[in-house]
């Protein structure tokens, strides 16, 4: 990430700004057109926010339609459109740049149909994931994904970064619980990709668009699939006294054929950051802990816990603490979904997001902490353990440029690693700029072409969400 480059500014296009803008105020209602320099600042960056750029104009529609207008018309001009949902990318994913419109879905953000009969929602992309469980939450169903920011981020950034979340272990990820989507191509062109059912005939084009991080086409509404809750949950807290053990402990687990419902993982430094924030009553004896989740009977919940506990046994668990109330719930979770809000309390960071092998756990772990140590720097593992998502949070100090260039090669060295023993660059949050330039040690040239060439179909001009995931100087011919 060090060095990020972006490509340089179409002088034209900024010097047709203010007709650009008149142009689009004539296709949305004033109070969708933001203009002024301030108002334009909010949406700068995103949370990866080293790197800001200022948008040439924000346009925030209501529907479908005014999305299709805009996007018409930028085609037509050859006008750069980055979308932007809520804004919590942590890979760079929203950031403008200064020949580019920011078409922001804040405002689409209704839920259009439930039906309940089927385990369905039908809602606008700019609702956030939080949201979505509520609107069904009285009758006892839920909507699975849950990433940590999921009070901010919306179901459009959802989808653009097949994001996951704790639970994902058990119920998957964005992928796995969208049935279709309602998406404007580049020329404005609406399209209607899956549906209500569980599987669609003829091409699977569902999963290009989920991932695809706004490069192929704007998602304006989504139909996602709600589950029914579960008759009861109960996290357990396994303190460990490295975090080696507690790594094996979660590859035997997971090879025993046990699913929990979730599985977090904290170092030391996070649980002391956590608890700080949270008072949510973790252990602060030990050298890394494990969030288990379990769901079902009673006694289903019971006879699971018991096979796990006697598998963390066997690796060296000091602490077994079980939750006893759903105020004690709230408080274990409160504490592991603040983990980013509450370190950048003490520190700034960089989050990483590599996904490895279970496997490989133990192994990663304790090369993650040389690669961080021999750059001068302090660590925060805080992670989906299941799945082998990890986050290291490298911190640093931002106003220190030397901190700065050994905090971003310091991330790079653990992505490799990552890709290394099997692994993978991302596991919910995207290439964005962020992971741009290694996309080169994961993929071939052969395989970044075709990638590049499925991108090209759905827009051929290169104008949605430009300078992300492919290397600058990768861009095939349209």
């Amino acid at each position: 990430m060090a060095g990020i480059a972006f490509p340089a500014p179409d002088a034209g296009i900024i010097a047709r700004r203010a007709a650009i803008l008149a142009d689009l105020g004539r296709l949305v209602p004033a109070e969708s057109l933001v203009t002024t320099e301030d108002e334009c600042r909010a949406f700068e960056t995103d949370a990866l926010t080293a790197y800001r750029r200022m948008p040439l104009g924000v346009v925030l529609p209501t529907t479908t339609e005014e999305v299709a207008a805009v996007l018409a018309y930028c085609h037509r001009e050859g006008v750069k459109v980055v979308p932007r949902g809520a804004g919590t990318s942590l890979c760079g994913g929203a950031i403008p740049q200064e020949d580019a419109v920011v078409l922001g879905l804040a405002k689409m953000n209704r839920v259009l149909d439930v039906n309940f009969g089927d385990r369905t929602i039908r809602v606008q992309a700019g609702i956030t994931n939080l949201a979505v469980s509520a609107a069904v939450s009285a009758e006892g169903f839920f909507y699975a994904p849950d990433p940590s920011s999921q009070l901010a981020c919306t179901i459009g950034g959802n989808i653009g970064m097949n994001s996951g979340g704790a639970h994902c272990l058990k119920y998957g990820v964005t992928t796995n619980n969208v049935l279709g989507v309602r998406m404007v191509l580049m020329d404005g062109t609406i399209v209607e990709i899956g549906g209500d059912a569980l599987d669609s005939p003829g091409y699977d084009l569902l999963a290009l668009v989920v991932g695809s991080e706004g490069q192929l086409g704007v998602v304006t509404e989504a139909t996602l699939r709600i589950l029914r809750a579960a008759e009861g949950a109960r996290p357990v807290l396994f303190g460990f006294p490295s975090s080696e053990q507690a790594g094996s402990a979660v590859a035997a687990i997971i090879g025993s054929g046990i699913v929990p419902v979730a599985m977090e993982f904290m170092d030391k430094p996070a649980i002391e950051i956590c608890e700080a924030f949270a008072k949510a009553g973790y252990p602060l004896d030990v050298e890394a802990l494990l969030i288990i989740e379990v769901e079902g009977s009673d006694a289903e919940m019971d006879a699971t816990l018991a096979r796990i506990v006697a598998i963390a046994r066997e690796h060296g668990v000091q602490t077994v603490r079980e939750s006893k109330s759903a105020m004690e719930t709230a408080a274990i979770w409160k504490g592991r979904k603040s983990a980013f809000g509450a370190t950048g309390r003490i520190a700034d960071y960089i989050c990483m997001d590599g996904t490895i092998p279970t496997g490989q756990l133990p192994f990663v772990l304790r090369r993650m902490a040389e690669i961080v140590s021999s750059y001068n720097l302090r660590v925060a593992n805080v992670f989906h353990a299941g799945d082998g998502n990890l986050h290291p949070l490298i911190l640093y100090n931002v106003n220190d440029p030397e901190e700065a260039r050994k905090a971003e090669e310091a991330g790079n060295d653990i992505l490799r690693l990552c890709v290394e023993v099997g692994g993978c660059l991302t596991g919910e949050h995207g290439v964005g700029i962020e992971k741009r330039d290694l996309m080169r040690f994961q993929f071939t040239e052969t395989d970044l072409a075709q990638q590049m060439r499925v991108r090209a179909v759905f827009d051929r001009g290169w104008l949605l969400n430009p300078a992300k995931v492919f290397p600058l100087d990768g861009r095939i011919a349209a």
